[in-house]
This record gives structure tokens, sequence and C-alpha cells, in this order.
């Protein structure tokens, strides 16, 4: 090897040195890079992938990691496993624990007849009729830091089937208003998409337009609970 390609190699390995342990690869607009470095929550971002739990950062992880993120708008978009991507899958493992019973410890009152109930700390909602459930429970996306969805008992005071926001100027169809500008009303976003709406609890579609159908001026809801970092 000549000189001068001594000096370029030993000039390469020290910049890769000096670098964060990102790579190029393949995926999704706008991730151009894979973070190799460990996450704080690697092993449990692991174990809910179905990834060998070994508490390390791997290509293949950071790959898993990144598919994850990508589909559910979670930025930087570069696999690694960090608080918000550890959120929105904590969130899921709670979800997934309420199963047909979310309202098992009974913070939504029974004693009203049909009502549409909000947790915000497992981000569900779910009709009852008493005791009865009649829909859900389903994921929703409720208000971010600074415009948090706000708790208490609620009544549905106004319905607009396509609504358009004149404040944040985006289509609200299925929009049920219970609490000033706030409505549930459906979204294209994914309710893992961080950090959350402007208050409003936002579902996908079908769910939304099943509340369109369950649901009538006058009926109550309740929202309880805190969401996560919030």
């Amino acid at each position: 090897m000549g000189t001068r390609m001594r000096a370029a190699a030993v000039f390469g390995g020290a910049v890769a040195l000096a670098l964060p342990l990102v790579v190029a690869g393949g995926g999704p607009a706008g991730a151009a890079s894979c973070n190799l470095g460990t996450g704080p929550y690697q092993r449990q971002v692991e174990q809910f992938l179905g990834r060998p739990a070994d508490g390390r950062q791997s290509a293949a992880d950071c790959r898993a990691i990144r598919s994850f993120q990508s589909s559910h708008g979670i930025t930087p978009t570069q696999g690694y496993a960090g608080p918000l991507t550890w959120q929105a899958m904590n969130t899921m493992l709670a979800q997934r624990a309420a199963g047909r019973t979310p309202n098992k410890a009974g913070h939504c009152p029974v004693n009203r007849g049909r009502i549409a109930c909000v947790d915000l700390t497992r981000q569900l909602s779910w009709i009852q009729d008493g005791a009865t459930l009649k829909y859900g429970p389903v994921p929703v996306r409720t208000g971010k830091d600074g415009t948090e969805t706000r708790t208490g008992l609620k009544k549905i005071y106004h319905r607009s089937v396509d609504h358009w926001s004149t404040v944040y100027h985006v289509s609200m169809p299925y929009a049920q208003f219970f609490d000033g500008g706030i409505a549930f009303h459906s979204t294209a976003k994914s309710m893992w998409n961080p950090p959350g709406s402007g208050g409003c609890v936002n579902m996908r579609s079908a769910d939304a337009k099943a509340y369109w159908n369950l649901l009538g001026k006058g009926e109550d809801v309740y929202v309880y609970g805190r969401k996560p970092g919030t």
C-alpha cells in the first residue's frame, strides 16, 4: 500500500471512530440512517417486537424498530429504542391487557345509561350502557402536553359529520363535540402517533363512524386519567 493510500485509510478509520454509530440503510422516506446505539429501553422494545431480548442493538433490531417507528410516525425514525418508542409500545400493552373489560376498575360511571368513556392513561375509549359494553374498547389519540383533553363528565352538544376545523384547517369527519372545541373525530394518523392532538379524541375512521351511529346529542361522555407524557 502506498503512502497516500495508507494515510487515507488511517484518516478514514479516525473519522469512523469519531462519528456516532449510525449507518446508511434502506427504509421509509425521511429515514436515511440507522442508529446502532443501544437505547435505554432496548430489552423491552426487543421483547415487544419478538426479537432476541439480549439488550444489545443489532442491525436487525434497528430495522425492526425503524419499521415500527415509521408505521406510527415516531421521529427520528432511526431505530433507536428511546423513551418515545417504548411509551407507544407500553400503551399498546396496556390496551391489550384491557381486553373486553375496560371498565374493570369501575372508573367510568355505570349509573347513567349509555355513555362514552375515555381513559387517557391507557388511551382507550369505549361505549357502555350501564355496565354492558356496547362498543370497543378502541385506541384513541388524545391531547398533547399543553393541549390536554380535559377530564370530567361532559355531554355531546354538537355533531357535524363532515366538519372542517377553522382553527387547525383540517378535516374532522364524524365530529361529535362534547367540551368546547373538543370532539371525537376520525383522523388518518396512527393512534400511537406522538405527541398527540390539540385536545380532541382522535379515532380511526371505522371507530369514529361507529361512535357517530351509536351516540347522539345529549349523550354523556366521561374522560378520566392522565395521558403518558402530559
